[in-house]
């Protein structure tokens, strides 16, 4: 199946998106890598979760929306990973992919309401969050102090 722009449109305007789980980072005890996976409820039952990657080592965040029908990232943001647009021009390590049909999430932009840097994943997801209509009521921790342990 392909998105199209009204669908797009109805998932990315959803104000009511939410998250009522706390967020668990997983990861092999031999890296120091970190992710999640969570569905995302609404009123209108969109097949969406989100999925993010922390690595300290490489200096990398990421969030993504991801559609399950569609089986493609729909919306995300990258800190610490260069992106170049289909027309060839490079929009920096600090950008955010936007679906466009055709396109797909080929597409990026440098967000102006992004200020926590990689390295501050709690602060970076507030500030995800609030941009993509998505409220979170659960708890997220740091990555890096998951269990007590400071990896």
């Amino acid at each position: 199946m392909t998105l199209n722009q009204q669908e797009y449109d109805s998932i990315i305007n959803d104000n009511t998106k939410v998250i009522s789980e706390d967020i668990e980072w997983e990861g092999s005890p031999n890296s120091p890598a970190r992710e999640f996976r969570v569905d995302i409820a609404s009123d209108e039952d969109h097949p969406i979760f989100i999925k993010g990657w922390y690595n300290p080592r490489s200096g990398k965040l990421s969030f993504a929306i991801i559609h399950r029908t569609a089986g493609a990232r729909i919306y995300g943001l990258d800190l610490g990973a260069e992106h170049y647009n289909p027309d060839g021009k490079p929009v920096g390590e600090k950008h955010k992919n936007y679906w466009v049909p055709g396109s797909r999430d080929k597409w990026a932009y440098v967000p102006a309401d992004i200020t926590a840097t990689w390295d501050n994943p709690v602060e970076v997801w507030g500030q995800f969050c609030a941009e993509a209509n998505l409220r979170h009521s659960g708890i997220i921790r740091r990555p890096d102090t998951q269990g007590g342990i400071l990896l």
